[in-house]
């Protein structure tokens, strides 16, 4: 597979977006154990999770404990593998999310995270949502923290705009290695801050790049050019799709979601489809 760079780690240039593997309908643990195999057959090396991945409260951190077990049991090498994960979101009481973004509650967060990762440092920590009631420079300053205590080795933010952006890089340098994002077909407003992040050189990991669970499967059917191009090419809208986000800019990295190994093996395969620019040109305007 191509490969793309987060901060100074080279990854795959599509990954593996967990959250499907823990969540309401999720697949038994075999299942999410071969569909994370199936990832790294494939190439995939970006694995990205988070604590509050899981059905409430009673298994909070059930998507990277699942990571864990499921690394260990490979039977191949995973030392080039970067797993993502996050915390500020919490799991209140039954399917609720709520927010945590005080510093008290991430350094405890990413130290449970670390533990159920077994891991010594994370390789890559994101803050999981901007959370009002505290300022987004403390949230901030509390990746900075960790960074300095060696407990993570890069750190990123999600579902941020262009100045959370510039104020996280002014307060991590080149330690802030990633923007995760919202985007796809459907939802394109984090164009701006895809762009501002190819002008950085900071790393643009679109969640949900094909729609998110429960509407992947229609995306050609909603957005019938990338239909029609795959059907032309002789490969799935969901290819299509990737590859035309990995075109966007360098610095992109979709994390399509997946709980099946057929499915992780089919987006894998963007990597390896390069549209035209009249494709492209089309899928702009769609």
């Amino acid at each position: 597979m191509q490969q793309r760079r987060i901060g100074a780690v080279r990854v795959g240039a599509i990954g593996l977006g967990a959250m499907p593997m823990s969540v309401g309908g999720r697949p038994d643990t075999d299942r999410a154990v071969r569909t994370i195999h199936a990832a790294l057959d494939a190439g995939v090396t970006l694995i990205d999770t988070a604590d509050a991945y899981s059905l409430d409260s009673t298994d909070f951190g059930h998507n990277e404990s699942l990571i864990a077990r499921a690394l260990a049991g490979y039977g191949g090498d995973t030392s080039g593998v970067l797993v993502a994960t996050k915390g500020g979101h919490t799991r209140p009481g039954g399917s609720e999310w709520g927010l945590d973004g005080s510093p008290g509650y991430l350094r405890a967060a990413c130290d449970a995270s670390l533990t159920r990762l077994g891991v010594d440092a994370i390789g890559l920590y994101q803050f999981h949502r901007p959370d009002p009631r505290v300022p987004w420079a403390d949230s901030i300053g509390a990746l900075r923290d960790l960074a300095d205590a060696g407990k993570i080795r890069m750190a990123g933010i999600s579902n941020a705009d262009p100045d959370q952006i510039r104020t996280a890089r002014d307060i991590l340098g080149d330690r802030l290695a990633s923007v995760q994002n919202q985007f796809s077909p459907e939802f394109r407003s984090s164009e701006k801050e895809l762009r501002l992040c190819a002008e950085l050189g900071i790393a643009f990991l679109p969640w949900s790049p094909l729609g998110g669970i429960g509407r992947a499967g229609d995306l050609g059917g909603r957005f019938r050019p990338f239909a029609e191009i795959a059907e032309a090419r002789g490969v799935s809208p969901q290819q299509v799709c990737l590859a035309w986000q990995l075109a966007l800019a360098p610095v992109v990295v979709p994390i399509p979601g997946a709980s099946r190994p057929e499915t992780i093996r089919d987006s894998a395969a963007a990597a390896d489809l390069t549209l035209d620019d009249q494709e492209l040109a089309t899928l702009d305007a769609a």
